[in-house]
């Protein structure tokens, strides 16, 4: 479903800040795959997520998504047929628009563009039905702004948004990092549920090192812009939190940059 050859993504080019976020990047996921990405602060986590949806152009290097190259595709064109929600439960939505407004973009970004009617009826009974999934009471809340909602509720939104016309990619760059550690069980255990009911091929970056490795169906760990370790089947099953640091030790020669990983 989604292959990547020879990424590679650099900042500052020719200057002393030259940085090199995304060195000779190869991954292929197939269909219905959840991947789990960690690594500490800098590793390219989300550099690479930036790359295959097209906010950054890549300097060298291919992407393909369900065998079509996409390398060379504006951002827009891409969004067609990625899915993302951001860390910031700000971003991804319009707030001065009402929830019915909200989805009905996201519900039209795969149409044809030109000249359409308001939202119909047949599309409410849509909207409520899909909010009725999330169990937060939003489908009773159509034309509330968007702006009025919790930060947990905005990104299961978000979620919705990204995941209701099925996307051939999800990309998920932290989004729970910014939520109460409640909400964000809850935000979690929504977003499981609809990549696994609708076996959407999933990349998700996250800093809780016990969610890598419990959630989706292989992880894999950057460091420097590299992907240093990619573990699935039996070996990240049997993988600890404690065995997984030790490997990052032992494979970068450094300790993990950051607490936040270690959390559970």
């Amino acid at each position: 479903m989604l292959q990547i050859v020879g990424l590679t993504k650099k900042f500052h080019q020719g200057t002393i800040d030259e940085k090199v976020a995304l060195d000779n990047i190869n991954l292929e996921l197939a269909a219905g795959e959840f991947v789990t990405i960690v690594g500490s602060n800098g590793a390219g986590k989300s550099t690479l997520l930036n790359c295959i949806a097209g906010v950054y152009e890549a300097d060298a290097g291919r992407v393909f998504l369900d065998g079509e190259d996409i390398t060379a595709q504006p951002e827009w064109q891409r969004a067609q047929k990625i899915g993302r929600v951001f860390q910031d439960p700000l971003a991804g939505t319009a707030y001065d628009m009402s929830i019915e407004e909200n989805l009905a973009i996201a519900y039209g970004k795969q149409k044809k563009l030109g000249l359409q009617p308001g939202i119909r009826k047949k599309e409410q009974e849509f909207f409520r039905e899909q909010l009725a999934q999330l169990g937060l009471g939003l489908e009773n809340r159509l034309k509330d702004k968007v702006g009025l909602l919790s930060g947990g509720q905005r990104q299961a939104l978000t979620l919705l948004m990204a995941t209701m016309v099925r996307p051939k990619l999800l990309l998920l760059d932290e989004h729970t990092a910014s939520l109460d550690p409640v909400t964000a069980r809850k935000v979690l255990a929504l977003t499981d549920k609809i990549i696994t009911e609708y076996k959407l091929c999933t990349l998700m970056i996250t800093h809780n090192m016990q969610e890598a490795l419990s959630l989706g169906t292989r992880t894999i760990m950057m460091d420097k812009g590299k992907i240093m370790l990619d573990l699935q089947g039996e070996t990240r099953a049997k993988m600890t939190v404690e065995d997984l640091v030790a490997e990052f030790a032992f494979r970068s020669g450094t300790q993990l940059s950051t607490d936040r990983m270690l959390l559970n």
